[in-house]
C-alpha cells in the first residue's frame, strides 16, 4: 500500500507540472519512479504516462506543429531508441541509476544555463537533438531536454514550443514503449497511476492561472535536479 501511495504522489506531481508548463513529467517523475519500481519499469511507466499526457495536450494544438522540424527530429529519435533500450537491459541496476541520474542532472543544468549551440539549428540540429533525445528517452525516460535546447537555439516562443514538444512526446514515447514493452504493475498500481494522472491534470490546469510561467519552469528544473542527484547518489552507493 505504501508503494502505491508513493507511486500516486510521484505521478500526481509529474502530471501537474506537465500540464502547468507543457513539459517536465519525465524530468520530475523518472528519478522517483526508478527508485520505486526499478530502472526498467520506472522508465517504461514514465514513457507511457508522458506519452498519454502528450496525446491529450496535443488535441488542442496540433495545428501549430512544425513538420519541417518534427520529421527529422522524430526520424532520428526512432533510430536511436533501440540503442537506449539495449543499454537499459545490459547494465546492472546501480550502474543504470548512476547513468539515468547523470543524464537527468546534466540535461537540467544545460537547460537552466540556456546553452547556445549553433550546431543545434536547422535540419542538422533537429537530427542531432532527435537522436540524443530518442536514446535518452528509452534509456532514462527523459527525452525532452535535447528538444528544449533545439527550440531555444531555433528561437521558438513558448507558444510554438509546447505543441511541438507534445507531438515529439507522442512519437518518441510510442517508439520507446514499442521497444521496451509495458511496465509490470499490479492492478492496484495501475489504478493509482490512472487516478493520479487525472488529479494531476486538474491540479495543473488550476495552478496554471496562478503561477507565473517562469517560476513554474524553474520549479520543474529544481525538482528534476534534486531527483537526478538522488539517483546518482543511490547508484554510487550501490556500486
Amino acid at each position: 500500500m505504501f508503494t502505491e501511495v508513493l507511486l500516486a504522489g510521484t505521478v500526481l506531481l509529474g502530471s501537474s507540472v506537465q500540464w502547468l508548463t507543457g513539459m517536465g513529467f519525465a524530468l520530475v517523475a523518472v528519478p522517483a519512479l526508478v527508485l520505486l519500481l526499478g530502472p526498467v519499469d520506472g522508465v517504461v511507466l514514465a514513457n507511457c504516462a508522458a506519452g498519454a499526457i502528450s496525446v491529450v495536450g496535443l488535441a488542442g494544438g496540433w495545428r501549430r506543429v512544425r513538420p519541417a522540424a518534427m520529421v527529422p527530429l522524430c526520424v532520428a529519435a526512432a533510430c536511436t531508441v533501440p540503442a537506449g533500450a539495449w543499454v537499459t537491459r545490459q547494465l546492472p541496476e546501480p550502474a543504470l541509476l548512476l547513468v539515468m541520474g547523470s543524464l537527468v542532472t546534466v540535461a537540467v543544468l544545460l537547460v537552466m544555463r540556456g546553452l547556445k549551440v549553433p550546431a543545434l539549428r536547422g535540419t542538422r540540429g533537429a537530427v542531432a537533438a532527435g537522436a540524443v533525445g530518442g536514446f535518452m528517452n528509452s534509456a532514462a525516460g527523459v527525452g525532452g531536454p535535447p528538444v528544449s535546447l533545439y527550440a531555444l537555439n531555433a528561437g521558438w516562443t513558448v507558444r510554438e514550443f509546447v505543441p511541438n514538444a507534445q507531438f515529439y512526446g507522442v512519437v518518441v514515447n510510442a517508439f520507446s514503449v514499442a521497444v521496451n514493452g509495458v511496465p509490470r504493475l499490479s492492478a492496484d498500481q495501475w489504478g493509482a497511476v490512472a487516478g493520479a494522472m487525472l488529479a494531476g491534470a486538474l491540479a495543473g490546469r488550476a495552478l496554471a492561472a496562478r503561477i507565473p510561467e517562469k517560476r513554474a519552469r524553474l520549479l520543474v528544473l529544481v525538482l528534476a535536479l534534486a531527483g537526478g542527484v538522488t539517483a546518482v547518489t543511490k547508484g554510487l552507493w550501490g556500486l
